[in-house]
């Protein structure tokens, strides 16, 4: 297997859908995911569309990903998962989108669960079912 290069033009489009979930463009990104994107594509850190969703606070965008097949639960490569990013930005439309589509609370490092102790959220415990 040759060293491949990367393609800026796809690196272009990679940049632009990872701009897409963080404002929270659910329209654009689910045509995207339709035409063929990988629905859980990564950043550089690991981070997949619904992560950066779910950290800027937009559920519906969330909720299309969850529906298009995104992976609620998948930790970056720091450990983070989508449920914990939103406890950590205090996003509770989204945690509630996370929680119904089965992304668990006790997952990754620093869980949800943690994170929620940590900032003595005792509303979202009690949802995690602590």
């Amino acid at each position: 297997m040759g060293h491949m290069q990367p393609d800026p033009e796809l690196e272009g489009l990679a940049t632009r859908l990872f701009d897409l979930a963080r404002a929270g463009e659910t329209e654009t990104l689910r045509a995207y995911v339709e035409a063929g994107v990988p629905v859980n594509l990564t950043n550089d850190r690991g981070d997949t569309l619904l992560m950066l969703a779910a950290y800027h606070g937009h559920a519906e965008t969330v909720r299309v990903l969850v529906s298009l097949g995104a992976d609620p639960g998948r930790a970056n490569d720091r450990g983070q998962t989508p449920p914990a990013g939103a406890v950590f930005r205090k996003e509770p439309d989204v945690i509630r989108e996370l929680l119904s589509a089965g992304a668990d609370p006790d997952a990754g490092t620093l869980s949800a669960t943690d994170t929620a102790r940590m900032f003595g959220q005792d509303e979202y415990q009690k949802w995690f079912g602590h």
